[in-house]
């Protein structure tokens, strides 16, 4: 039995329904229109003040941000100040340098909120060190913006929709302004001003100079960005409201480097590139942009160091200042504040003694002193000479000389040991192309570093006097770029050796394939001098030490078809308090050469050489510091320091330190604390000892006699000749003399067949 079906609506009654509802929609759609559209009546509270402020980046400062400019400004702030409200204003480049603690960062935040409220600039680009340095400005012109009563009284068109959202950034896809969307943009990482239109305005002789001639603010659309130096820069553009597009006009780079790089050259170098070209390329083809750069000078040649040089980067206009332009004439009374501060320090008494001291010589004390910054200086001090010598004494002179001098000195403990400098070795480059042998070279060498990402390798080509170049080096798989770690390789052994079934091979199987590729194309490579000539490659070395790598590296140099010019090789290290490699236990079959050694094969059945890897280091350093053409110079292919500057980086990533100990001075070798590799460093050392093995010395081939190895198995096969005049007839014996004669008896000849060491040594020493 079906249920009787249920009576329908009547169509008048449906009708009412759907009115209803679209009443119902509407209302509710017109009352979150109501709600989202801000429009509101806006009037500027002081149009003078907004006037004064709006001409002159200083009063726009001194207006709007009392509190973050309480003291009097130095005549280096006020010159900081004209360059940028000029870069700003008419454009162009300004890099500045200042003592910590001067308000650099503060001050270029200021005049990009100055340039972005006043419309003199559509799109600012910000850039840090880091895309989170970035953001954390962008973090701090919201605040002022969110916050800043002065800034809302004054620039009402803007405040009014910024304090609209209240703090919640979606709410800004959906704002209005008399029933027009305000575009307005608060990302963590973008900031676009409102765009609305106050007609009124336009009639206002006040206001007018603030829109245009239908009430829309210059300002609308104004645009932030922010972006780490080291991410996605290129191609910025924006699309406007009204669909034009816009791309950067003003940049401020807040501190472009770290610490970290700040000690790669490097990376001072990749990021000065990025700066020169796709920063300054950001306005478009054709187009000038404004930048303003405040920096820090880290260390000597970083990358601050060379914006700031005018004489490399003229049009930066580069500008140095000091805490302390000349320091006081009276060491010997500073020198006893020193100590009376030091001691009052220690009783607790923070310095007060030390104070009363130089309050009644203060005259004397200050005598030749100039101080950039007169007025700054703390609650307990006197002035700032005085401040500038606490701080002086407090961080000690590296510190403060890179921090308040911007004159950072180099790492007395790091670079007193070392005679290299990326500098110097990125630029001993010999003119030759790559791969190039020269036609006086007679023996190649190479030397595999393995990691567990790639392997990093060098050749060299040698003359028979340690006349050294390197002809290549490079990574495998290639990098296919010019600056790289390894902690940031790309394309790794495991993206490019596969196994059977095209899987990635394991780690023993990566370094295997691995090596088969690298080995056989040096090994196999007609390297051509340049005379036309064909060299051929003499001895290649593996690097053993990693313990992953060890049975891998054995095995393959055991199997490999260039075995014969293979050694697995074990970099050792070898102190002043070590045992040299010549007094170590000699057995047989051991080869013992300069300071290298070739133990008899044992066990894994194929030979291996140890390398003093503290000696070949210094050794190469002398070779890395004789003069280009002397004999026993050592070289690099090219005609640019540029191409090396990441090899010269890593060949100067260790220092030495001078040790005595056991009677012997050695260089003992450490990894500097910035480094990040030195694997061709590495490279280079078992280049230089693979020579040596192949017989190349240190003076060879200069004219001078050179000392042959005699072997005692040659001396034994060695018959002596005896002279006639001691030969015998044992038929006919000569007659005894009637008177003998006492003479000088010769040495009784050896037995046929054997002759001692000490008879051939002074049979030479006869000739």
């Amino acid at each position: 039995m079906t249920a009787p079906k249920k009576p329908g609506r009547k169509p008048a009654e449906v009708d009412r329904f759907r009115d209803y509802r679209d009443q119902d929609a509407a209302h509710k759609q017109t009352m979150r229109g109501q709600a989202r559209d801000v429009a509101a009546d806006i009037e500027i509270a002081d149009p003078k003040r907004r006037a004064a402020a709006t001409a002159s980046l200083r009063t726009f400062l001194e207006t709007y941000f009392p509190e973050q400019y309480t003291m009097a400004w130095s005549p280096d702030h006020l010159r900081v100040l004209a360059h940028l409200d000029q870069a700003a204003t008419e454009g162009g480049l300004f890099a500045f340098a200042m003592p910590r603690g001067s308000g650099k960062t503060t001050v270029c935040e200021g005049s990009g909120i100055w340039a972005w409220l006043t419309g003199r600039r559509k799109f600012i680009v910000l850039i840090g060190a880091s895309e989170k340095h970035a953001t954390e400005i962008i973090e701090s012109i919201k605040s002022e913006m969110e916050t800043n009563e002065l800034l809302a009284d004054d620039f009402p068109e803007v405040a009014a929709c910024i304090v609209a959202l209240d703090g919640i950034p979606h709410r800004a896809n959906g704002q209005m302004w008399n029933g027009e969307r305000t575009h307005i943009g608060w990302t963590a990482d973008e900031l676009i001003l409102p765009t609305i239109s106050v007609p009124a305005w336009a009639k206002l002789k006040d206001y007018a100079p603030y829109v245009d001639a239908k009430g829309r603010p210059k300002c609308a659309g104004s645009i932030i960005r922010v972006a780490g130096i080291t991410g996605r820069i290129r191609g910025m553009k924006f699309k406007s409201s009204d669909g034009s597009a816009v791309r950067p006009d003003f940049v401020l780079l807040d501190d472009p480097q770290t610490d970290e790089s700040a000690k790669s050259p490097s990376q001072c170098e990749y990021r000065e590139r990025v700066l020169s070209g796709a920063i300054l390329g950001l306005a478009g083809r054709g187009k000038r942009i404004a930048g303003v750069m405040p920096c820090t000078v880290i260390r000597p040649g970083d990358m601050a160091d060379r914006m700031l040089d005018r004489g490399t980067h003229p049009e930066w206009n580069g500008e140095r200042t000091k805490m302390v332009y000349a320091w006081p004439k009276r060491e010997d009374l500073w020198e006893r504040y020193a100590q009376i501060r030091a001691d009052s320090l220690r009783a607790g008494n923070d310095g007060k003694e030390a104070t009363e001291f130089y309050c009644q010589n203060r005259t004397a004390m200050d005598e030749g002193a100039h101080v950039a910054w007169p007025e700054c200086f703390q609650s307990n001090e006197l002035s700032a000479i005085q401040n500038a010598m606490n701080l002086r004494y407090t961080l000690g002179d590296p510190s403060f000389m890179a921090e308040y001098q911007n004159e950072p000195m180099e790492d007395a403990a790091v670079s007193s040991g070392s005679d290299l400098s990326t500098e110097a070795v990125a630029n001993r480059f010999n003119g030759l192309a790559r791969l190039a042998v020269p036609s006086a070279a007679h023996r190649l060498t190479a030397f595999i570093d393995v990691q567990g990402k790639a392997l990093y390798y060098v050749v060299c080509a040698w003359e028979d006097d340690f006349t050294g170049y390197v002809i290549d080096y490079g990574a495998w798989p290639d990098q296919k770029r010019a600056y790289y770690t390894l902690r940031d390789i790309r394309i790794t052994m495991a993206s490019v050796i596969r196994d059977a079934n095209g899987k990635p091979a394991g780690q023993e199987g990566q370094i295997m394939g691995a090596l088969k590729a690298l080995v056989g194309e040096l090994a196999t490579k007609k390297w051509t001098r340049d005379d036309g000539t064909i060299a051929h490659m003499n001895r290649i070395l593996v690097d053993a030490n990693w313990h992953q790598s060890t049975e891998v590296v054995y095995d393959f140099c055991r199997r490999s078809p260039h075995a014969s010019i293979l050694y697995p090789s074990h970099g050792k290290f070898i102190g002043a308090s070590s045992k040299p490699l010549s007094e170590w236990q000699k057995r047989r079959g051991d080869r013992t050469g300069h300071h290298w050694k070739i133990p008899a094969a044992q066990g894994r059945q194929v030979r291996h050489v140890i390398i003093d890897v503290c000696y070949w280091k210094s050794f190469l350093t002398e070779r890395m510091t004789t003069a280009q053409g002397d004999p026993g110079a050592m070289t690099i292919y090219g005609v640019k320091a540029s191409e090396h500057r990441l090899f010269a980086e890593q060949v100067c990533a260790e220092y030495r330190i001078p040790v005595e100990g056991r009677g012997r001075k050695v260089d003992e070798w450490k990894l500097r604390p910035e480094a990040f590799d030195n694997h061709w460093w590495d490279g280079l050392v078992g280049c230089a000892a693979a020579a040596s093995i192949e017989g190349v010395e240190i003076g060879a081939g200069d004219g001078q006699t050179k000392r042959v190895r005699i072997r005692l198995s040659d001396l034994r096969k060695a018959k002596p000749v005896v002279p006639e005049a001691v030969r015998t007839d044992s038929a006919n014996p000569p007659p005894e003399p009637a008177t003998p004669v006492p003479s000088p008896q010769p040495p009784a000849p050896a037995r046929p067949g054997r002759m001692r060491l000490s008879d051939i040594a002074r049979e030479r020493r006869g000739r």
